[in-house]
């Protein structure tokens, strides 16, 4: 017991830093998603062209890579961010990528009639999207979203490459330091809190969201 209060200032200094990464990540790539998503549906094709080979980009290669050449090659071509704003970056738009495959499906699988009901009742395409789809769409998506969300917590764990000090890597430091499991099971432990408690907050929003069933 005294081991683990002795590691554990470290293991919570990295969670934070894990929170951290996983809170901007949201906040930055659910809107970017929905815009994403709605242009992966408009009618200018260029526009549709440009987000389709974004997706395919982020989709088709690990997020490792990514935040390898975002924090180590870019500034062989003279762009530099820091370590923290390196990772918020890649992690972004990585993840924005798939949320917008995720809104796109949701978008489609809108009944047509949703949209002439919509024009009958002479709405503007903005007021259509925010009073009518995106509603509905919030409701058929949570699912998928929930799932990407649980994956984002236990990919923050890759901002070690670039050496930001999450919890994984501070578990680490202690196991090789000390020569003993317990941080790396103090680490599993904080992680399964961490998805329970996302896992939690994820059902009361699709409860909320079954308002519109």
């Amino acid at each position: 017991m005294h081991y683990i209060e002795t590691i554990l200032p470290s293991l919570l200094s990295g969670a934070w830093m894990t929170l951290k990464v996983f809170f901007w990540t949201i906040v930055g790539a659910v809107p970017l998603g929905i815009l994403a998503g709605l242009g992966l549906k408009s009618n200018i094709a260029p526009l549709r062209w440009v987000l389709n080979g974004y997706v395919w980009l982020m989709r088709g290669t690990p997020l490792l890579l990514q935040l390898i050449f975002v924090f180590y090659g870019l500034p062989i071509i003279g762009i530099v961010f820091q370590r923290y704003d390196a990772a918020l970056f890649a992690f972004i738009l990585n993840y924005a990528a798939y949320f917008a495959e995720i809104f796109r499906g949701g978008i489609q699988a809108v009944p047509q009639g949703q949209y002439e009901a919509a024009k009958v009742l002479h709405l503007s395409p903005m007021q259509t999207q925010r009073k009518i789809i995106l509603p509905q769409v919030f409701k058929s998506v949570v699912p998928p979203i929930g799932n990407e969300v649980i994956n984002l917590i236990k990919d923050s764990s890759l901002v070690y490459v670039i050496g930001l000090g999450d919890l994984l890597r501070a578990g680490n430091i202690a196991a090789a330091r000390d020569v003993t499991l317990t941080p790396f099971i103090m680490v599993g432990i904080i992680y399964l809190l961490l998805t329970a408690v996302t896992t939690l907050a994820l059902r009361a929003f699709e409860k909320h969201y079954s308002y519109y069933k």
